[in-house]
């Protein structure tokens, strides 16, 4: 089996476009820059695809959404907010150089967004495909997800364009993930005349902390990491009030179940002292299973591709427990995702893009 191509895709114009959307700041939350980034998007879409690109408002932000006409038989997934705060750009502006396109976003995963579309820009038909471009990844996804969801049944099949795992291999299973936070009340007093007259915050988060930390069965994939804490006013005060914020990865439902019961389950060591938790494991675990079949139409397609199993989550997590087929990590070959070294290789652009042609074309034959 070889790609199916109609056209040539040009490197030259793929990186005009990703320097049209590199240029135009998206951090998440924002939404007057996000309104900017999906109208960027949007006319990248239409300039490349025809039709008609449609801004869904969210309280996120714009998401994009663009359909080919026909029956829906695959959805295009990626999203355009970055991480990145705006001033960034004028810190870090987008260059080439040495084979490698940098800039705020060209990996995580603007690069991938371009590439997808050159690639669909090759076939002669695009009947059966939809792209949603959500305006929320980074931040959770609260706003696009019932989209997602409801596209991904609708079509499916679902491509997912974040950048590819290291060597450029694809991305066959993620880890479930989310955050929480545990917010501990106490009591204040003085530090120095009565310190036993209050209940300190401080000492039952080290108390939480050490609880919390202890649920992490790294042996089967769950890692429960506390990663942000705050506490006190000032330094002759007993802390009333403490927080506690919490990184968690699980690889089974099962674990999902198990760790959330336990932060549900969390009780004061301190007398006094008062516990509340919120947050879950929001991105469910995406098993490799529901890559399988197109991890194989792949690496028909790109033979000597690889595809790894890897410890972030993305909106593929969505859609693969739906137990609709997902491959994720179709996007940008490089790395440095959220980091000032972010970069893209200039030279995988073009086969990059040919792999989504011939991926959209199998699974339409199906």
């Amino acid at each position: 089996m070889t790609t199916h191509r109609t056209a040539r895709v040009s490197i030259d114009a793929m990186l005009d476009d990703l320097r049209r959307l590199v240029e135009v700041e998206s951090p998440s939350r924002d939404v007057d820059a996000l309104t900017a980034s999906a109208k960027a998007v949007a006319g990248v879409i239409e300039s490349r695809l025809g039709g008609r690109a449609d801004l869904v408002e969210s309280a996120a932000g714009p998401h994009v959404r663009w359909s080919g006409g026909g029956d829906p038989r695959v959805l295009i997934l990626g999203h355009h907010d970055t991480v990145f705060p705006l001033g960034t750009l004028a810190r870090r502006p987008f260059r080439v150089d040495g084979g490698r396109a940098t800039g705020p976003g060209v990996f995580d995963m603007l690069g991938g967004l371009v590439q997808a579309l050159h690639g669909l820009a090759s076939l002669d038909d695009l009947s059966g495909v939809e792209i949603l471009v959500t305006a929320d990844e980074e931040v959770g996804s609260h706003s696009s997800r019932a989209l997602i969801e409801e596209r991904a049944r609708a079509c499916g099949a679902v491509l997912v364009f974040e950048g590819a795992a290291e060597g450029g291999a694809v991305k066959t299973g993620r880890k479930g993930c989310g955050t929480f936070q545990v917010a501990i009340r106490g009591r204040a007093s003085h530090a120095g005349l009565e310190p036993e007259a209050g209940v300190n915050a401080l000492v039952e988060a080290a108390h939480q902390v050490l609880r919390i930390a202890a649920l992490g069965r790294p042996e089967i994939g769950t890692t429960v990491t506390p990663t942000v804490a705050s506490a006190g006013t000032l330094d002759n005060v007993v802390p009333a009030e403490a927080t506690v914020v919490v990184d968690v990865r699980v690889e089974s439902a099962d674990e999902k179940e198990r760790v959330e019961s336990a932060f549900a389950a969390l009780t004061p060591h301190l007398d006094g002292a008062e516990i509340a938790v919120r947050g879950a494991v929001g991105r469910p675990p995406m098993p490799e299973s529901a890559s399988a079949e197109l991890l194989a139409v792949a690496q028909q397609l790109l033979p000597g591709l690889e595809g790894t199993a890897v410890g972030g989550g993305s909106d593929g997590n969505f859609t693969a427990a739906l137990g609709v087929p997902t491959l994720d990590g179709l996007g940008a070959v490089g790395g440095g995702a959220h980091a000032d070294h972010e970069y893209l290789v200039v030279d995988a652009m073009a086969e990059r893009a040919h792999l989504v042609a011939g991926l959209v074309n199998s699974i339409r034959r199906r």
